[in-house]
């Protein structure tokens, strides 16, 4: 963990938070107590920051054993977007609009592969959701090959409010899943658009399928049953590239 993206500190935090700044996670000592953690626990709550209890020792040394206090955060080394911000911006131009939904897809490096395909192939934002979700970190940023500073990134408190704001500026969605007799090559992908991604182990969840406008999988010659996440994305956003060409 780079020493550029650490604050440490209760008070620290807490400022931090209060000037807007984006954390990714906060890590908190095993049974720490008062009145001033009391506060900062209501203010990481308030704005669903992601936290970790943790041992005394891995904040020493996350925080190099300065006086952290009990607490330490890493600081997004990104600025995520306004979902409704972005989609006011997108439908201002003369293109299709295309998005990416990732429905807990926990692995940086996977997150950082799609993010990169994302931006090859034009998608207007990727979407993801504050609990659950890879952190954009440096090693994120790193598979992402830079990408992750020149794509729109979204960070919502449900996929669900996401897609409802999708579905509301006519947006079709579409969920890569294997529970379909559909090809993904037999849907239309040249309309407005939002590709849904699962997670790794769990694919996109059942309640998110049920929101989905079209089902589509890809075919598999082989004996493996799955690609990986970041594969299967970066076949739906070709295909998608392809149709609109």
């Amino acid at each position: 963990m780079e020493q550029s993206t650490i604050i440490f500190g209760i008070r620290a935090i807490i400022e931090a938070i209060d000037s807007g700044s984006t954390l990714e996670k906060v890590y908190l000592q095993k049974g720490l107590r008062g009145d001033l953690f009391f506060q900062l626990d209501k203010i990481l709550k308030k704005n669903k920051i992601s936290t970790s209890v943790v041992p005394v020792e891995k904040l020493n040394r996350l925080s190099k054993h300065n006086n952290h206090q009990g607490a330490v955060a890493k600081i997004s080394p990104i600025e995520f977007v306004n979902l409704e911000t972005i989609i006011e911006d997108v439908q201002s131009k003369s293109k299709i609009p295309l998005y990416l939904i990732l429905d807990q897809v926990s692995d940086v490096r996977n997150f950082g592969a799609i993010i990169r395909s994302a931006e090859c192939t034009g998608v207007d934002a990727i979407i993801i959701q504050k609990s659950g979700s890879a952190p954009v970190n440096a090693e994120t940023i790193k598979t992402s090959a830079g990408a992750a500073f020149r794509l729109p990134i979204c960070k919502v408190d449900h996929i669900k409010d996401a897609i409802f704001q999708l579905k509301a500026a006519d947006i079709k969605l579409v969920a890569a899943t294997e529970k379909t007799e559909y090809s993904v090559f037999d849907i239309d992908l040249k309309q407005p658009l939002a590709i849904i991604m699962g997670s790794e182990h769990k694919g996109v969840s059942n309640s998110i399928l049920k929101m989905a406008d079209f089902r589509g999988k890809l075919p598999l010659l082989g004996e493996i049953g799955s690609l990986n996440v970041s594969v299967a994305c970066g076949a739906f956003l070709y295909e998608t590239l392809r149709q609109r060409r």
